[in-house]
């Protein structure tokens, strides 16, 4: 008998990879806020119907500026308040239906920070620990590791009020993952620290990646968000305006940035530059060269060149810079982030 059957002539076809689940999933998330003023009650929305994605292993940022909705959403994922509406699956737990399994498998780190200034850190990391429920030694055991792992052994029974900013913080963050969370937010974690306790917070973070922790973090720093985060959430006035990685917000800016270093006064460059066809737009950053908006500069650079030199306006650089997520942030929503 002769078989019908086609030759295998190949190797079987593999599946294709699937998309790892989202840590955190958000959709639709609200939050308003009764305000009264002068005998009258105003509803104020905070958050206004976020939707996002936050997955393994990735350092999220939600980037914006004070008052846009960037703590309230936190809290509510922190389940420290309850959504207007909405739902959100943190670790594989359902906000509202789990809270308390959220609260089991996620660290939270508020702005202001919980050290007590008569209590050691290591006090302090001990009574946290026994508070998720570990015996003594175990909490012990934890707080001696998160000590010598932030780098805080040094100073581990002495008072927290006589930390530094960066090392209150630190064990701020250690209090945060004592019980080994899978996912951890922080709230502004480097807000009123120098520029090197900043840089020592940002390898912080990443460590914390790597031992394969998903971290959320909301920030008004622009450099912060561009260096740390592998992806962004750009919010304004309670909705997420833009999302992606930094590079692909930059990408999204049609057109080229040009800085003028001008050895003189602004204000005839600007009144100057602002009236010429070719340039969108001009900002005056205080303290920093002007920068013009255009949307092509190789042809905007000579035709800037003449046009001050014809004026007899003098500058001392010109030079073609990358967009930056202040760009983006100009773009999405009219105004500068530094400014706000």
């Amino acid at each position: 008998m002769t078989s019908t059957a086609e030759p295998v002539t190949g190797r079987a076809e593999q599946p294709e990879a699937k998309a790892p689940e989202p840590m955190i999933s958000v959709s639709g998330l609200r939050k308003s806020y009764a305000v009264k003023h002068k005998r009258k009650t105003t509803s104020v929305e905070a958050v206004r119907g976020i939707d996002l994605s936050v997955f393994p292993g990735e350092i999220f940022g939600f980037l914006g500026p004070n008052g846009a909705g960037k703590t309230t959403t936190l809290r509510m994922l922190a389940t420290l308040i309850t959504p207007d509406d909405g739902t959100a699956v943190i670790a594989g737990a359902d906000l509202r239906r789990r809270p308390a399994e959220v609260r089991r498998r996620i660290g939270y780190v508020a702005q202001g920070g919980g050290t007590v200034d008569e209590v050691t850190a290591r006090e302090e990391l001990v009574l946290q620990a026994r508070m998720y429920g570990f015996g003594r030694a175990e909490a012990e055991r934890r707080a001696e590791a998160a000590l010598a792992a932030f780098d805080l052994s040094e100073y581990a029974d002495r008072n927290c009020n006589t930390y530094s900013g960066g090392q209150r913080r630190r064990v701020d963050i250690a209090l945060g993952v004592i019980h080994d969370p899978v996912v951890l937010f922080l709230d502004e974690p480097t807000a009123s620290l120098d520029p090197q306790s900043r840089a020592r917070m940002w390898d912080e973070v990443r460590r914390l990646r790597e031992r394969g922790m998903t971290v959320f973090i909301t920030t008004h720093y622009l450099e912060e968000a561009d260096a740390l985060c592998d992806r962004i959430a750009i919010i304004d006035h309670g909705e997420v305006v833009s999302l992606g990685t930094p590079d692909q917000l930059k990408r999204e800016i049609s057109g080229d940035v040009v800085s003028v270093g001008l050895a003189g006064p602004a204000e005839p460059a600007v009144a100057l530059l602002s009236e010429m066809s070719y340039v969108t737009k001009v900002e005056t950053p205080e303290g920093e060269d002007l920068r013009l908006y255009v949307s092509d500069a190789g042809t905007a650079i000579p035709q800037i060149l003449r046009s001050l030199d014809a004026a007899g306006i003098e500058f001392d650089k010109i030079e073609l810079q990358r967009p930056s997520l202040d760009d983006v942030f100009l773009a999405k929503t009219g105004r500068s982030l530094r400014e706000s």
